[in-house]
């Protein structure tokens, strides 16, 4: 793979020139000099060296739709182009937040049904859109705890994290003034309900607890659990992360659960990191809908409304949430229907159990067994002291993103690895052949492995030392 060459290496006086006819409006006022910048020290090149250079740039990104990303507890899968079409109308993309309410009712009314929708989908009473992502969302849930609580003279201190949690769990509990209580699974990587018992007390606000959980297998005494919990006054969070396991099958507010987030990216195929815009709204049951962030969306008698809950927590996002995201997860809700959300579900268990049942002959799988929409293998069978770490980065060499590494921290040297509904069973035996093929090559050419990647970019870096001593540079040209 070519490497792109600096864009200051591009620069020679004289190259840019912008054609454009007057603006035809006033100068504006004059900076202090203390405020004007000397020189913005920009490469001097032409239009189309520029634009070259950035779409050459583009080319060396790796996502959705360049190839196979079995990024386990991310699930990163295709992004249908309807949802981008939709969310381009000129009614939803130029539509300003500020305008009247009669003059949006199109969009209040897509904010109410999607409102709507995932209240079906999960089984609680009322949502909110306006969280940002799935931790804004875990943020927004545990304050509607607090609030929970504080309506009813009570203050309540710990909030119980299992150790496969997601890492956003701990950290949002701190961030909400709780404290983390760490709860052990069990051998088959479930709650251990003789622990679970032991930890829950009066004290205890709730618990915050993934299902299927990270590891990628159902709570199947997820009842008992919620038992547990509310035997003691507490409330039970689902972090809804991987709703697409379950999606048309089971509903989180069956379980027994009384507040739950959801991912849209993960779940209803609105697009996923690069630091963008995301959505994580919150469900909760009647019991609970009056602490809502507000507003939410309304409808009487055919006008739609944004309406403020009674005991509400207040705002946690600007306006609506990401109205553009939810757009997105409106249309893949209203294309797939009843039917096909169902066989999201099911097709996402199908793929994950197919490639799990395949790679275990050869790779240690660390917990057997059916699983959900995930599962871990990890480095215990691995030859010649090749990690985790290598088998990854060979995956590059492939074409691949790596599957999810060292994650769960309960799996030593983690191979987590979610396939998703969205891939074909030959984009899916490809892969499984690929690795069996590292493996081969662990065996018989380790030192490769211990090089790899070798046709990327860049090649393997020193990840400590990128972590401890990051080169940071604002390049001049020099």
């Amino acid at each position: 793979m070519s490497k792109v060459e600096l864009i200051f290496n591009k620069h020679k006086g004289g190259k840019s020139c912008g054609i454009t006819p007057p603006a035809g409006v006033p100068e504006p006022p004059a900076l202090p000099a203390e405020l004007l910048r000397e020189s913005l020290d920009l490469p001097d090149v032409s239009e189309t060296e520029l634009v070259r250079h950035y779409t050459a740039l583009s080319k060396k990104t790796f996502g959705v739709d360049d190839g196979f990303y079995p990024l386990g507890s991310c699930t990163m899968k295709y992004n249908p182009k309807i949802n981008e079409k939709m969310a381009a109308l000129p009614g939803f993309a130029a539509s300003h937040p500020y305008l009247d309410e009669d003059l949006v009712q199109g969009n209040l009314r897509l904010l109410k049904e999607l409102q709507d929708y995932l209240c079906a989908i999960t089984g609680f009473g009322a949502f909110t859109l306006q969280p940002a992502a799935g931790a804004h969302g875990e943020l927004t849930g545990l304050m509607m705890m607090k609030a929970w609580f504080a309506s009813k003279g009570e203050k309540r201190t710990k909030i119980i994290c299992p150790d496969s949690s997601h890492g956003t769990n701990p950290a949002s509990v701190t961030m909400c003034g709780f404290v983390p209580a760490p709860l052990a699974s069990d051998p088959d990587g479930l709650v251990d309900l003789k622990a679970l018992e032991a930890l829950m007390d009066e004290d205890t606000a709730g618990m915050m607890l993934t299902n299927p959980n990270t590891l990628g297998l159902f709570e199947k005494d997820i009842v008992e659990i919620c038992r547990i919990v509310h035997a003691k006054g507490g409330l039970m969070y689902c972090d809804g992360a991987n709703a697409n396991a379950v999606l048309g099958v089971s509903r989180f507010a069956d379980m027994g659960y009384d507040i739950c987030h959801l991912n849209l990216h993960k779940t209803f195929s609105t697009p996923h990191g690069g630091g963008g815009p995301g959505a994580g709204p919150v469900g909760v049951t009647a019991a609970l809908a009056p602490f809502l962030p507000g507003p939410v969306a309304a409808e009487e008698k055919g006008v739609y409304a944004l309406k403020t809950p009674e005991k509400s927590i207040g705002r946690v996002k600007g306006f609506n949430g990401n109205f553009g995201v939810l757009v997105r997860a409106y249309t893949y809700i209203r294309s797939l229907g009843a039917a096909g959300l169902k066989a999201t579900g099911i097709n996402a268990v199908l793929n994950a159990n197919y490639m799990r049942s395949r790679l275990e002959k050869h790779f240690h799988l660390a917990y057997p067994g059916l699983c959900k929409h995930e599962f871990v293998l990890d480095d215990t069978r691995l030859p010649n002291g090749i990690t985790t770490m290598d088998i990854a980065k060979r995956l590059l060499d492939y074409g691949y993103h790596p599957p999810t590494i060292y994650f769960p921290l309960i799996v030593h040297g983690a191979m987590m690895i979610e396939p998703t509904e969205t891939e074909h069973k030959d984009t899916l035996d490809r892969f499984i052949e690929t690795m069996i093929s590292i493996l081969k090559e662990a065996e018989d050419d380790p030192e490769t492995l211990r090089k790899a990647p070798l046709t990327t970019v860049v090649s393997r870096l020193d990840e400590v030392q990128a972590a401890r001593k990051p080169v940071i540079c604002f390049c001049s040209g020099e």
